[in-house]
């Protein structure tokens, strides 16, 4: 992983563990994409609907500020927001570079 890799995940960390009850339950994974970073993000099932938000907009801010960071890198940088550890199935957040 890159050092812009690692800065995006912490960026990602940070603003998930803020946002919910369970802080210590989320995990940032990085995926490397061919150019593009896709972070998945896992919390507790219970703190889901703090990640997203009202119709989507905490996850829609969360996407806006992650792009925006990226540009400094010159790296496409996405996430996806994953229920739980085991469970692979895209909830929100999407991937869209």
């Amino acid at each position: 992983m890159t050092e812009a890799g690692g800065d995006m995940r912490m960026l990602v960390e940070q603003i998930a563990q803020a946002l919910v009850d369970a802080p210590e339950q989320v995990q940032v994974t990085p995926v490397e994409d061919g150019d593009a970073t896709i972070l998945e993000l896992r919390v507790a099932p219970a703190d889901l609907g703090k990640v997203i938000g009202r119709q989507g907009r905490t996850a829609k801010s969360i996407r806006t500020l992650l792009g925006a960071a990226s540009m400094k890198f010159k790296n496409a940088t996405c996430w996806r927001l994953l229920k739980t550890k085991m469970m692979k199935r895209k909830v929100a957040g999407g991937v869209a570079c």
